[in-house]
């Protein structure tokens, strides 16, 4: 009997919780029904120019979620490099290389270097003279007749620092001046003077460094803002543009290429931002540039390219960046050049070539610079350079033609031979 009440009770339990679903399933049916009538009344209630703001919306959000996330540059396009230095606990070692330390320092940084080590300079002599008038009783003897002080008319502090500008930077107005009978004096003029032209010297140094450093003569050197893949002499090719605005050309001018891309090596390591050459010609001197007027350097991608094995699908969904470095001697200074910049992966165009830019004019040759950027589109195979190559060694061999059969044909006799 317990156990025909137990059987009879989970048959009612079993019975109430599977109405409870249905009609909490009827439930959430016709709420959905009804919220989908409430947004298309809602919709058809909305003005047009509202709707169709609506639906551009939803698809750009869809094409911004095809889209790939923006990436960290590892060069700026401007050739700065995007890297930090911290935690540098050697700190000693700027200190012993001063002189390029102080080169490399911010214009406005310079500038208040440079004053603050001529004040404290004269300040630090000023004080010393002013001890040395005060040391001998000058200052308790202005006027006296008969006495004879280290400087003249110094009757203080400020004329002392007065007279340390004048005696550094050989002014000389005659006002004050140094008596033969203080050979202390004496002697801290020749210090002050020995230690002034060292001063100047390294200031005026680093000032005329600084000045003259070659980095806003890399200003003028343009590199397009995208580079393109397509095929040259049935080869693909990555290719961009460089550029000289001035009419002062770069002498010896070099340019070469990096791939930057993080791999994991067969042992599982992984190597962030992974530095690979990229060959643009260094074994047939094509990267040395006679760069007159803009030209197109091209890396044909070849067994050895890094991206010989790419087709656009995969290099698409790549992450890498390609930093070109283009080196030289500035002609009116004869120092060395250095211009950079960087080409995202979403900055390399599959299947575009670059618009020409020269053009013949009566008497010479004209650069257009308004199409320097400018790109255009071009039938391009979208398989990787491997698979090119292999389809135009299959193009090339011959058809197969089976070779002649080296069975012996039956030999038809002769009719004489038969009577025999």
């Amino acid at each position: 009997m317990h156990s025909r009440s137990c059987s009879k009770l989970c048959l009612f339990v079993g019975l109430y919780l599977i109405t409870g679903v249905q009609l909490k399933q009827r439930m959430a049916g016709d709420f959905c029904v009804h919220m989908d009538h409430n947004m298309e009344t809602g919709v058809k209630k909305l003005p047009k120019h509202l709707r169709e703001a609506q639906s551009s919306t939803d698809r750009t959000h869809l094409i911004a979620d095809s889209l790939k996330k923006p990436r960290q540059r590892y060069v700026q396009k401007d050739g700065k490099c995007n890297v930090h230095h911290g935690n540098v606990q050697e700190t000693y070692r700027y200190l012993s290389d001063l002189f390029t330390t102080v080169v490399d320092l911010r214009w406005r940084l310079s500038f208040f270097m440079f004053t603050l080590v001529y004040v404290l300079n004269w300040l630090f002599f000023g004080l010393l003279w002013w001890l040395i008038a005060l040391i001998r009783g000058d200052l308790w003897h202005l006027n006296e007749e008969g006495w004879t002080p280290c400087v003249e008319n110094l009757n203080g502090f400020v004329s002392a620092f007065l007279f340390s500008i004048e005696t550094e930077t050989t002014i000389g107005y005659g006002y004050r001046v140094i008596t033969e009978k203080c050979p202390e004096g004496i002697i801290l003029l020749l210090a002050q003077a020995i230690l002034g032209s060292i001063i100047n010297a390294m200031m005026v140094g680093c000032m005329f460094v600084k000045i003259s450093q070659p980095k806003n003569r890399a200003e003028t050197l343009m590199f397009s803002n995208k580079a393109v893949i397509s095929v040259r002499d049935s080869k693909l090719c990555l290719m961009f543009r460089v550029g000289d605005l001035r009419n002062s050309h770069i002498v010896e001018a070099s340019i070469r290429a990096k791939l930057i891309r993080s791999e994991q090596t067969k042992e599982g390591e992984f190597i962030p931002l992974n530095q690979t050459d990229i060959n643009i010609g260094f074994d047939t001197g094509d990267d040395r540039l006679f760069l007159v007027s803009p030209l197109i350097i091209s890396h044909e991608i070849n067994e050895k390219s890094p991206f010989w094995e790419m087709s656009q699908a995969q290099m698409e969904k790549e992450e890498f960046e390609v930093v070109v470095i283009l080196e030289g001697m500035v002609e009116a200074t004869g120092m060395t050049c250095q211009a950079r910049s960087s080409y995202l992966d979403s900055e390399v165009l599959w299947g575009y070539r670059f618009t020409p830019v020269l053009s013949l004019e009566k008497g010479f040759y004209e650069v257009d610079y308004n199409n320097f950027h400018n790109i255009y589109e071009t039938n391009t195979p979208s398989c990787s350079a491997k698979e090119l190559a292999a389809k135009q060694r299959d193009s090339q061999q011959p058809s197969h033609i089976p070779p002649p059969s080296s069975k012996p044909r039956p030999h038809a006799l002769d009719p004489s031979e038969t009577t025999q």
